[in-house]
């Protein structure tokens, strides 16, 4: 499955949300998996989308023929886009599925990892994070991927805020210091996005 990130730095709110519902005519286009978005809790400005394509020769037809006239009704409206597609490794809990209607809210891991270091980032996020983040109940889903270059993303969906806030991995520290995450990364950052439920496709 590939999945495509977009982060949008939005000047014109209304203008971007009546543009990102006219995406709703992806649900006809072959290969299309699903589709959703919301804006940053930390940057309001900033709103983040959500594509799922089974694979990309189904997303390059889909550019090549749909994105441009599809887009139009969105020109003028941000200030930068900014666009990742990353290859599915494995999911964090069993049986992904790009379904949004029993979660609230996203989070975005995104990390550039050193290259000599990928094998241990990669097994130390099966083995050691992925536990962690599946065993909190409001964790309803969610997958670990991977884009050239050592860049890699996990996206887990949460039923609502409330229940993300009560994810604290006892003895976080203990966890990292055992997963050697400060060998292994060059740069972490990512994002908290409540969905807008009208975006999703």
């Amino acid at each position: 499955m590939l999945f495509k990130w977009i982060r949008c730095e939005v000047a014109d709110r209304n203008r971007f949300d009546r543009g990102q519902r006219r995406w709703a005519e992806l649900a006809d286009v072959r290969g299309f998996k699903g589709q959703a978005g919301g804006w940053s809790r930390e940057r309001p400005g900033q709103a983040h989308i959500f594509g799922f394509w089974e694979s990309r020769a189904f997303y390059d037809s889909f550019m090549a023929r749909t994105h441009d006239r599809l887009a139009a009704a969105q020109a003028g409206s941000c200030t930068e886009v900014r666009t990742t597609l990353f290859d599915h490794r494995f999911d964090v809990k069993t049986g992904f599925e790009p379904l949004f209607h029993d979660v609230d809210l996203v989070r975005i891991a995104h990390t550039r990892v050193r290259p000599e270091r990928v094998e241990h980032f990669t097994l130390a996020q099966r083995r050691i994070w992925n536990p962690a983040m599946a065993g909190s109940p409001g964790m309803v889903r969610g997958f670990f991927a991977e884009a050239p270059g050592s860049e890699f993303l996990v996206l887990s969906m949460w039923q609502s805020t409330a229940e993300r806030g009560k994810y604290r991995p006892e003895g976080l520290h203990r966890l990292s210091t055992r997963a050697e995450a400060e060998d292994d990364l060059l740069g972490l950052d990512g994002a908290m996005v409540e969905l807008e439920p009208s975006w999703t496709v």
